[in-house]
């Protein structure tokens, strides 16, 4: 029997990396390549095991597995529709599998697996990603390996364009560094796919590149062309790294500094900021720590504080609040330290909507040369690894788009820091103390649109 595939699809088919990304573009023909690649790894390697993941079970019934009992012949393999597993004669099994919050990862804590499949994988944390890694194994000689397909925009697009495609040219394998808690390396590539490389596509609904030009900008440029830097979803379009991210200098004595932070035991995020005489604002450093108590964490805040005065130390309203066994509140104890710390408004929509004012670009004239350059309010020291890595990954809240998504946690700590100092100070040259502020405006939600599995040609 020979499958009909495109030469894109063949090459992630033929793919060697211990990472694989293939997509980037609607119609390209991912999950029929994902299906196509499964099916041929099963027959070649018996007795081996695989799963394919989306975040539920109705996305995989709606795509994967209808296409699947469409494409698998039955003389070769049978599916079990109640254990959503397909079973070779060779003794090969491909299960379905979801992971929709990040603790449903760990009811494959004991399982092992040849090929792991992500299909769209910015649909997908980075934790959740990141864990499965450790699946990946088996007490035989079979090639193991993550297989993903994906579009770009969802919750996860900000790391998965860092992991597959800043890492350099497609379509090339890239050695790179599995995670940041070890120094383990695996290899990595990005095969990128357009409507226009799936001949079966336009074969079969020629329309189809039609009704992709007719969508608005941000949603045609990512599904039409695999835009990685454009998406639907993403809650501070304003970043632009090329403006917000500079090189650090030296700090005039003159200027005033302050801290902003948020404590948890599961995190412990910070950020030093310095303002100009101008009003302009500077994140020059930051701590980004887990799992320190409240002496620890004010221990290492001490440290770096060193002799500079601050003129505010902004905390969130909860660190006031009494710890029943003891009966003081963590602002007390970091009062202890000479830590006084500024209660910072909680007000979440107001605050958003100051931090997108920082953000904002704008257009200015060099005073010397009359040159016209775009700037911002807010620069960001190139030193701030986990600001400049979580703001831009911020979605908007599925159920209210003028808040941000706390689903993944992580991102959230140093962007509630940065949120407290510009509630804080509303505009660059106005700073206000515990006070609310409501502001009545609208942001449209975004719209997500899944590419379904095609009906593809059997020959």
């Amino acid at each position: 029997m020979n499958l009909a595939v495109t030469k894109k699809q063949h090459l992630f088919i033929s793919s060697k990396a211990f990472e694989t990304l293939f997509g980037g573009a609607a119609g390209g023909g991912k999950s029929y390549g994902q299906l196509v690649d499964a099916f041929l790894y099963a027959l070649k390697y018996n007795k081996s095991k695989q799963i394919i993941f989306r975040r539920t079970f109705p996305d995989l019934e709606k795509s994967l597995i209808r296409t699947s009992l469409e494409l698998y012949p039955r003389d070769v393999a049978n599916y079990n529709s109640s254990k959503h597993v397909w079973t070779f004669n060779n003794g090969s099994i491909i299960d379905f599998g979801y992971i929709d919050s990040e603790k449903d990862v760990y009811q494959y804590q004991s399982a092992e697996y040849d090929v792991i499949r992500f299909d769209e994988l910015t649909h997908f944390t980075e934790y959740m990603y990141t864990y499965m890694i450790s699946r990946c194994r088996g007490a035989n000689t079979y090639p193991k390996m993550i297989k993903s397909s994906t579009n770009p925009g969802g919750v996860g697009h900000s790391w998965v364009k860092a992991r597959f495609i800043d890492i350099g040219e497609p379509n090339v394998v890239h050695e790179c560094r599995l995670n940041e808690e070890t120094q383990k390396t695996g290899t990595r590539i990005f095969i990128p796919s357009l409507v226009t490389d799936n001949k079966f596509m336009l074969s079969y609904d020629p329309e189809y590149i039609e009704r992709l030009d007719n969508l608005p900008e941000k949603e045609r440029k990512a599904l039409k062309y695999g835009d990685w830097d454009i998406y639907d979803g993403m809650f501070f379009p304003e970043f632009k790294r090329r403006i917000h991210v500079i090189e650090p200098f030296e700090i005039p004595k003159s200027w005033d500094r302050y801290i902003t932070m948020d404590y948890g035991l599961d995190m412990f995020a910070v950020l030093f900021i310095t303002v100009d005489t101008k009003g302009k604002a500077y994140v020059y450093n930051e701590i980004h720590k887990s799992n320190l108590i409240v002496s620890e964490a004010r221990q290492i805040l001490k440290s770096i504080m060193r002799n500079y005065n601050y003129k505010r130390i902004y905390a969130p309203p909860d660190l006031w609040n009494r710890n029943r066994d003891t009966g003081k509140s963590t602002a007390e104890m970091f009062q202890e330290s000479d830590i006084s710390l500024t209660k910072a408004s909680n007000n979440r929509i107001a605050g958003w909507l100051n931090v997108k004012e920082w953000l904002k670009v704008r257009k200015v004239k060099n005073e010397q040369t009359g040159e016209i350059y775009e700037d911002s309010d807010l620069k960001i020291f190139n030193n701030c690894l986990n600001l400049i890595k979580f703001l831009p990954s911020l979605q908007h809240d599925e159920k209210n788009p003028n808040d941000v998504a706390t689903e993944p946690h992580e991102p959230t700590h140093i962007t509630d820091a940065l949120r407290y100092f510009c509630t804080s100070r509303i505009s660059p040259s106005k700073e206000i103390v515990n006070k609310e502020y409501t502001f009545n405006f609208k942001i449209e939600k975004p719209t997500y649109y899944v590419d379904y599995g095609e009906e593809i040609e059997i020959i």
